[in-house]
């Protein structure tokens, strides 16, 4: 038979190409999101198998798999399905409410809570958006689990103080690290005026998506120098694909103080001064004085009566503004937006006014290569009062004679009262601070395989501030006929970052993420101030009006970081989690034997709810158990704490110079060891626990260890001591009712803290500083101070306990009147030891309704200015009105001495001025409604919203004070010295969306 030659091959031809093609068969597709747009970098593997791939950046995809095989399509914040593949297909992803599919923002990139072996805090926009607080971080209050936030007091400028998970230093920086968009943020405090500015006042609450705070080591190791105070990352918003969006809202605002102290009147002034110059036989002094506060008025019929607390503390206001729009493609997805505050505070004289701009950009420049810019831009105004030590600071003026009028008839300030009347710097002084923030950032993402990207971002963060303090010829203690003095300090921070980040599944069961890269980070800053006196008139109000610059300063200091880290995070079948991470830092700041330190990190996690015992248990839906150790660093020591240092000193206009600091080639971070443990556990999908135990030991802590005279300088620093934080966090989540039209939520917060000092420098030796103590075995920075008795109830002597050491080691309390005889005992804490908040949300058709309660407990204030108004009128200083209890006649009982003008009866620093600080405060409320959309179809809006809110609404508490929140913001540890209370401001508002 002849065979056909050509005819043959075509079919052998044929028959390889229906082979391959039955080898290669492929399903294609495309996976979208339920408004139809395409979802990129979404796993699909072939289930039972290896095979797997991702969807590109059109949602597309191809598989080897044939028609009828099962394909499981997996991406985070979406349910996971599994479909039969077909040709063509299209898969649709629904965004889940399940909170374990919430993506968390962590060091260089982002994980689920599911796969989560760490301890990271978060809230989102909508935690904190219409808010009326002039700061980022006071909308945070309540809301995380093991962090503490605290406002100086309530001057619209104040300074805030975040403590995650206790102390980790006594002398080093104590705040965590901001990082904005990997933006690390400068947060110096460059004030001038003796009392602290927040520098994050710069940031608006508009531009923020989430704050997610690293509170582990575990979790910040991967920041390693600088991550021992926790770190708190800020994502500012993107544009999302889609149609566009534009945003306005509007709100408006009424302030007041929270709480105002009882002070004497008039008559009640008059009568206790009286009294206590009678009770010394002093009577005739005493009215002498009053005849020249009264200036003039009948005194003794209270002809006169100020209220020098309410010309004070003022009605605030607050005004916000913002707009954003947001929208992108396929390719090119864009944010921007505004903000406008405006925030007239309750103490007086004191505003704030601040714009910001944001715009966020990215653009898929090729199916491989992204590119994008983050800009920021702020400019904050700030009218300043002193600090709370200075007598021109509004809040001292309540201790002034209510018989002293405040003006005078011609309506300028009364200068004749019996201390600066701050009115006089009110009139004839300012403080201006300007504060202008650029962050800004340009990063590139370059994909090189499905699995494999390239990261490189170039970051940068200027922080310009000026100050302006202009005194006239009528100022207080005024005596060059004017002053003005001017600064100006420029910070910049900029930071490089490359880095990989390999993510993949294997066989459907192993999936491995790894990150390593390298970092590069400068920071300089640049000091000036210059001071002028002797002004031809008050309308001259800047340097060059004056016919004598008298003094004048400028310095120049820099420092830098160089970094490699790496992080390893390992899943098998979604049960048994590992992660590793490890940091590598130099710097600049330290001697250079330990200038570079390493920090690692381990943890792991079972997830037991999907073990098969329990994997389809519809009651038990999660159970996790996770446990994670690590070290990190405190490099906030200074830039030159290792340096040997000499400083100039000129006289008689001849150069010179002082040997000031030995040199310590071996000083190196502060190191933290951080041990944690935790478990979650979640019932029918409704309700999550999680519970943790930590533990914080921080080794070589920085002190100032004294040197013998013969070496030329008092001390050295030296890294000696160690302290420890430990506790529990509890967080508590629950969809109460979940339906279509009305929804309840609950979160609850609990945590536990003590911080105690295990060893200290110079054997152990005590280390006091004013009311505070250090000593070994107890709390940190603990009240000490001599214990207040009481009354004796037969002569009205203040009296106290000798706390003196007996032979057999206990304290004497034999109870005495002589101060002198009394020793200082450790009579309370500074910080609370348990802190908790509660936060419901309720939605209820077009309603929204939600508040937060915080409270602190375990905490004490020691009121420093005690001494001055709470002392039975031993001077002219204006008195609490609990001073009217004083002792008067033998058998009175009664904790307040009897009234000795001049006397010292129970002035001195004791535990009588030391009160408790626990409190419980409804932080926050809002009350919206949300008008339905086929009335706003016509109008081009897509919803309309007015809302109700209000912060600091309510507040229970014991405390005798201002507000136990309120703490003096000059210096000290715990005190309060005639510091401002916190507001409480009530806003109307209106939120449209285009």
């Amino acid at each position: 038979m002849k065979i056909n030659l050509k005819h043959f091959l075509w079919l052998i031809s044929l028959l390889f190409v229906q082979i391959a093609a039955a080898q290669q068969e492929s399903i294609s597709g495309k996976v979208i999101d339920k408004k139809g747009m395409p979802i990129p970098g979404v796993n699909i593997i072939l289930k039972g198998t290896n095979v797997s791939t991702q969807t590109d950046f059109d949602g597309l995809f191809k598989i080897a798999a044939k028609k009828g095989q099962i394909l499981t399509v997996s991406y985070v914040s979406f349910n996971t399905v599994e479909v039969p593949a077909t040709n063509q297909m299209t898969i649709e992803l629904v965004e889940t409410q399940n909170e374990l599919e919430a993506v968390l923002v962590v060091g260089y990139g982002t994980q689920s809570k599911r796969n989560l072996t760490d301890n990271i805090a978060r809230v989102t926009a909508k935690d904190i958006q219409q808010i009326p607080v002039s700061n980022v971080q006071n909308a945070l209050v309540g809301k995380l689990a093991g962090v503490q936030i605290t406002q100086t007091n309530g001057k619209v400028d104040g300074g805030i103080n975040i403590r995650v998970r206790g102390a980790a230093s006594i002398s080093a920086g104590t705040q965590p690290l901001y990082v904005l968009d990997g933006i690390p943020l400068i947060n110096d405090d460059e004030s001038s005026n003796g009392a602290p500015t927040n520098p994050l006042l710069t940031l608006s609450t508009n531009e923020i998506e989430s704050i997610d705070v690293l509170k582990d080591a575990s979790s910040a190791a991967i920041y390693g120098a600088r991550g021992a105070n926790g770190v708190v990352l800020i994502t500012t918003k993107k544009g999302k694909e889609g149609k566009g969006s534009f945003t306005v809202n509007l709100s408006q605002g009424v302030s007041e103080a929270t709480h105002k102290r009882k002070w004497l009147n008039a008559k009640q002034y008059v009568e206790l001064l009286q009294e206590a110059g009678r009770n010394v036989d002093d009577l005739e002094s005493v009215e002498d004085e009053l005849e020249y506060l009264s200036q003039g008025t009948d005194w003794r019929n209270g002809a006169v009566d100020t209220d020098w607390q309410d010309i004070a503390l003022k009605t605030g206001y607050t005004t916000d503004a913002d707009f954003s729009a947001s929208g992108g493609d396929d390719k090119t997805k864009y944010f921007f937006s505004g903000a406008y505050n405006n925030t007239i505070g309750i103490v007086d004289s004191n505003t704030l006014e601040r714009f910001t701009a944001r715009t966020n950009v990215s653009h898929r420049v090729t199916d491989r290569l992204t590119l994008g810019m983050n800009l920021g831009f702020s400019r904050s105004l700030i009218h300043r009062v002193q600090d709370d030590n200075s007598f021109s600071s509004p809040l001292q003026s309540v201790a002034q004679a209510p018989i002293s009028p405040a003006r005078l008839e011609d309506g300028s300030a009364n200068p004749n009262t019996e201390y600066s009347n701050y009115l006089l710097a009110k009139d004839n002084t300012f403080w201006k601070t300007i504060m202008r923030r650029l962050t800004g950032k340009v990063f590139g993402e370059f994909r090189i395989l499905s699995s494999l990207k390239f990261n490189s971002d170039f970051s940068y963060d200027l922080l310009s501030q000026t100050e302006d303090y202009w005194q006239g010829k009528n100022a207080p203690f005024m005596a060059t006929d004017g002053a003005v003095f001017a600064t100006s300090v420029n910070t910049e921070n900029y930071v490089s970052s490359n880095y990989f980040t390999f993510d993949k599944t294997f066989a459907e069961k192993h999936n491995l993420n790894v990150v390593a890269g390298m970092e590069f980070n400068k920071y300089h800053r640049r000091y000036q101030d210059v001071n002028s006196i002797y002004f031809s008139s008050d309308d001259f109000q800047t340097v060059d009006g004056g016919a004598e610059v008298n003094e004048g300063h400028g310095n120049e200091t820099d420092y830098a970081f160089v970094s490699q880290f790496g992080r390893l995070n390992y899943s098998y079948m979604g049960k048994y989690l590992l992660k590793a991470s490890i940091r590598r830092d130099g710097s600049s700041r330290f001697g250079k034997n330990e200038r570079f330190g390493v920090f690692p990190a381990f943890s792991a996690g079972w997830v037991i709810s999907q073990e098969e015992f329990l994997k389809d248990n519809t009651v038990l839906t999660n159970l996790k158990v996770k446990g994670s150790w690590g070290k990190l660093g405190n490099a906030e020591i200074g830039n030159f704490a290792s340096r040997q240092l000499y400083r100039p000193n000129p006289y008689n206009l001849k150069s010179g110079l002082t040997f000031d600091q030995p040199g310590n080639n071996d000083l190196t971070w502060e190191k933290s060891a951080q041990t944690d443990f935790g478990i979650e556990v979640g019932f029918i999908n409704r309700f999550s626990l999680e519970a943790d135990y930590y533990q914080k030991d921080t080794d070589g802590l920085l002190f100032e260890v004294p040197l013998p005279i013969s070496s030329g300088a008092a001390s050295i620093n030296k890294n000696i001591g160690k302290i420890r934080s430990n506790g529990f966090e509890v967080t508590l989540n629950t969809k109460n009712i979940d339906k279509e039209n009305f929804k309840w939520n609950t979160s609850f917060n609990l945590t536990t803290n003590q911080s105690k000092v295990k060893s200290l420098p110079n054997d152990n030796r005590d280390i006091i500083v004013s009311y505070n103590i250090n000593r070994v075995g107890e709390n940190i920075s603990s009240f000490y101070l001599v214990e207040y008795a009481g009354v004796d109830p037969e002569n009205g002597d203040a009296l106290f306990y000798k706390n003196t050491k007996k032979a057999d080691g206990t304290l004497d309390r034999t109870k005495t009147n002589d101060y002198s005889e009394a020793q200082r005992v450790i009579m309370g804490n500074p910080f609370p030891t348990l802190m908790s908040g509660l936060t419901n949300t309720i939605i209820y058709k077009g309603f929204d309704f939600s508040f937060t309660f915080q409270g602190e407990w375990g905490a004490s204030i020691y009121n420093s200015a005690g001494i001055y108004q709470s002392t039975a009128a031993d001077y002219f200083d204006n008195q609490t009105a609990d001073q009217l209890n004083r002792w008067q006649k033998p058998g009175d009982i009664t904790d307040v001495p009897q009234a000795r003008f001049g006397g010292s009866n129970g002035t001195q620093d004791s535990s009588r001025y030391l009160d408790k600080a626990d409190f419980v405060r409804l932080r926050n409320l809002t009350l919206g409604y949300t008008l339905p959309k086929d009335v706003l179809k016509d109008l081009g809006m897509s919803s309309l919203r007015v809302y109700f809110t209000a912060v600091n609404l309510l507040t229970f508490t014991n405390y005798k004070g201002n507000d136990p929140e309120a703490r003096r913001d000059d210096t000290g540890i715990g005190e309060d010295f005639y510091s401002a209370p916190p507001a409480r401001t009530t806003a109307i508002g209106v939120n449209f969306n285009f």
